[in-house]
């Protein structure tokens, strides 16, 4: 079975249309070449309120990953990781801190500035990727491999 994917790139400018969206491009365009089908992409406004509502929808009896790009950094609205908080049942730190320390291999250490979180609500597992379409697909190859095996066993699967 393909497992399913969705996109949900966070961003003033994309949602008002001043910028493209190249990271969820970018992103959307890995998740296909590593088996996903995307089964959907979506653009909302920066803000803890907003992020959290349309998590909540886009998990809503969902299984398969949920990857927000945008909003993980320190800017004033990067709130990316707050927002998806609200909706998570659990974390998955491991994921977040595999990401991080992948984005930090190019020795600038930008990785360590990502405050973006992973973890599941029911049968989805969400990961909050940067904005920028190096880092998010940088940090969603990361942790792609490990993806099939989590979205088995939150789907109730005993694969071990």
């Amino acid at each position: 079975m393909t497992p399913a994917a969705k996109v949900l790139t966070v961003s003033d400018g994309v949602a008002a249309g001043t910028r493209e969206d190249r990271a969820g491009d970018a992103v959307a365009e890995h998740l296909g070449g590593a088996g996903f089908t995307v089964a959907e992409r979506r653009v909302v406004t920066d803000g803890i309120d907003d992020v959290a509502a349309t998590l909540t929808e886009l998990t809503a009896g969902f299984a398969g990953l949920v990857v927000t790009t945008g909003g993980t950094g320190f800017g004033p609205r990067d709130l990316t990781p707050e927002g998806t908080r609200r909706v998570l049942e659990r974390e998955a730190p491991g994921l977040a801190e595999a990401m991080r320390r992948t984005s930090d291999a190019d020795g600038r250490g930008f990785g360590m500035l990502s405050r973006g979180v992973c973890g599941s609500v029911g049968a989805a597992l969400v990961c909050n990727l940067p904005g920028s379409a190096g880092g998010a697909v940088e940090c969603l190859a990361a942790v792609l491999a490990v993806v099939p095996h989590a979205l088995d066993l939150l789907a109730g699967g005993h694969p071990h």
